[in-house]
C-alpha cells in the first residue's frame, strides 16, 4: 500500500531532511503536500485528506496536539519528536510509531516496517481518548522539592533527599526517611507516582524509592531484587514482577 503522505513541521530544514529520507520509500510513501504550523496542518489535512501525516508536537499557532484534537478527518500519525526517552512510553502505547529527532534512517526503517505488518482491517489511527492520553502524559510536571506532612499540631516540610522511600501498608503510606524517621501521608502511592520528580521510581504496587539513596541490590528469588537503602535502617525493599522495566530504568541511575 502507497500512503499518501502530509509532513507537518514548523522547522523547513527537519522537513526537507524528512523528504530526503523518504526518497528511498517511494512505493509507500506519496507526499502530496507539507505545513509550517498547526494551523496550516489542519487545514492541509481536511481538504487534502491524506492517509498518513508526520508531525511535530512543539509548533507555533497550533502545537501537534492541539491541530489533533481540532480535526474532523483523522489520518495515520506518526509524531516526529525531541521528547527524551522516558517520555516515549506514552507514544508506544497509544500511537502507531514516533521519531526522535535527528531521525535516522535505520528508526524510519522500523516504522516503514511497522506500517506493513498491518492489515486493512486493524485501524491505526488515533481516538480521542489516545491523544488526550498523549498530551497528559507529555504535559512537564509541576517542579516541587519537598512533602508536607502532619505531626501532630505541626505541619513538617520533608526535602526530598531527606526522604528514602515512601511505603504502602494497609490504608496508609508511609514517608520514610534516611535518618530512620516515619510520617503518615494523605497521597496514595499512584498520586505520589505522578507527583514525585523521576529520581523517585516505583518498584512495586506498594513502595516508591528514591534512587539516589540506594545503597544496593540483592537478587531475591522468582526473578525479583531486595533494594538495599541507604538509610539508618539498611531498609530492604522486594521488587515486584511487574515493575521490572522501572527496575531496569533505576540501575541506569
Amino acid at each position: 500500500m502507497q500512503y499518501k503522505t502530509i509532513l507537518i513541521d514548523d522547522e523547513p530544514i527537519s522537513i526537507s531532511r524528512m523528504r530526503r529520507l523518504l526518497k528511498d520509500y517511494d512505493d509507500t510513501f506519496d507526499i502530496i503536500g507539507e505545513a509550517l504550523n498547526g494551523q496550516e496542518g489542519l487545514e492541509i489535512i481536511e481538504e487534502l485528506k491524506p492517509d498518513l501525516i508526520f508531525l511535530d508536537i512543539e509548533m507555533p499557532i497550533l502545537s501537534g496536539f492541539e491541530m489533533l484534537a481540532k480535526l474532523t478527518y483523522m489520518p495515520i500519525v506518526v509524531f516526529v519528536t525531541a521528547f527524551d526517552q522516558f517520555a516515549m512510553k506514552a507514544f508506544e502505547e497509544n500511537s502507531i510509531d514516533y521519531l526522535l529527532k535527528p531521525i535516522e534512517k535505520s528508526r524510519l526503517d522500523r516504522t516503514v516496517q511497522k506500517l506493513l505488518k498491518f492489515t486493512e482491517n486493524q485501524s491505526l489511527k488515533l481516538s480521542s481518548e489516545s491523544i488526550q492520553t498523549i498530551s497528559e502524559l507529555l504535559k512537564p510536571k509541576k517542579e516541587i522539592h519537598s512533602i508536607s506532612v502532619k505531626n501532630g499540631d505541626k505541619i513538617l516540610i520533608i526535602a526530598f533527599h531527606e526522604i528514602a522511600f515512601f511505603q504502602a501498608d494497609d490504608k496508609y503510606v508511609f514517608l520514610n526517611t534516611v535518618d530512620g524517621k516515619q510520617h503518615i501521608t494523605n497521597y496514595t502511592i499512584a498520586n505520589l507516582s505522578e507527583k514525585l520528580p523521576d529520581s523517585f521510581i516505583r518498584i512495586s504496587r506498594s513502595c516508591i524509592v528514591n534512587a539516589t539513596r540506594i545503597k544496593e541490590l540483592e537478587r531475591h528469588f522468582n526473578g525479583k531484587y531486595l533494594v538495599v537503602m541507604q538509610d539508618q535502617k539498611r531498609s530492604k525493599l522486594e521488587t515486584g514482577v511487574s515493575f521490572h522495566d522501572n527496575l531496569k530504568r533505576l540501575m541506569e541511575i
